[in-house]
């Protein structure tokens, strides 16, 4: 057996969706050696890196100004030639991206920033990179997280949802751009109206929301 597969490269793993997608990854490259993922956005490539330990082909995308980061990153962890950075929005993806189809797909946040009518024609592209029975892992601002406190769209329906956050979560997070929060029941449906099957849905102990979902 690869090393790879026989260490534990989760362990230190603390988000709950990334690690399920993590155990994702290692069931699969015990069938198949060609796992192929993708990943949005870069962070700090943690996550990129940790697939390509486990044997994965990782694409990440991500704005143009993070490329050299995620290449050194993944240059000082050994990983380079598992690892390929591809500058896009997630409304804006690329016709071809390396690896598409993918057999997972990571969304760590960015969805929050567009409509909601957006969000969901944007998760129905992304749908399309999945494999048949490829799996979505899908992270989004919680409304009942502390970004709610003040937040003008709290009453809103999701449709109208998209507003600054108050003044003062704008600054301690420094968002700046206007945002959708999302319920844990309004992940569901976006996953529902976008077309996938879903599996599971959370809500994290700071409030924000997640969500597993598959293509059928």
């Amino acid at each position: 057996m690869d090393d790879h597969l026989s260490a534990n490269p989760i362990a230190n793993c603390h988000d709950e969706n990334e690690r399920l997608a993590l155990e994702e990854c290692v069931k699969r490259q015990r069938i198949d050696r060609r796992v192929s993922v993708f990943v949005f956005p870069a962070g700090r490539c943690e996550l990129a890196i940790q697939f390509a330990r486990l044997g994965a082909s990782v694409t990440v995308g991500d704005r143009p100004v993070h490329q050299r980061e995620v290449e050194n990153r993944a240059l000082a962890a050994g990983v380079q030639d598992n690892v390929r950075f591809v500058p896009c929005a997630l409304s804006e993806m690329p016709t071809d991206l390396p690896g598409d189809p993918y057999d997972i797909i990571v969304v760590r946040r960015g969805l929050c920033c567009l409509p909601y009518h957006q969000a969901r024609a944007t998760l129905r592209q992304l749908l399309l990179r999945l494999r048949i029975g490829g799996k979505l892992y899908l992270s989004i601002l919680g409304l009942h997280s502390e970004l709610g406190d003040g937040y003008p769209g709290l009453d809103l329906p999701i449709e109208q949802r998209f507003t600054y956050l108050s003044p003062a979560m704008a600054a301690k997070y420094e968002i700046d751009q206007p945002v959708c929060l999302y319920s844990e029941r309004n992940l569901f449906m976006l996953l529902l109206e976008g077309g996938a099957s879903v599996l599971r849905t959370l809500t994290t102990t700071y409030g924000n929301v997640k969500g597993v979902a598959v293509r059928v």
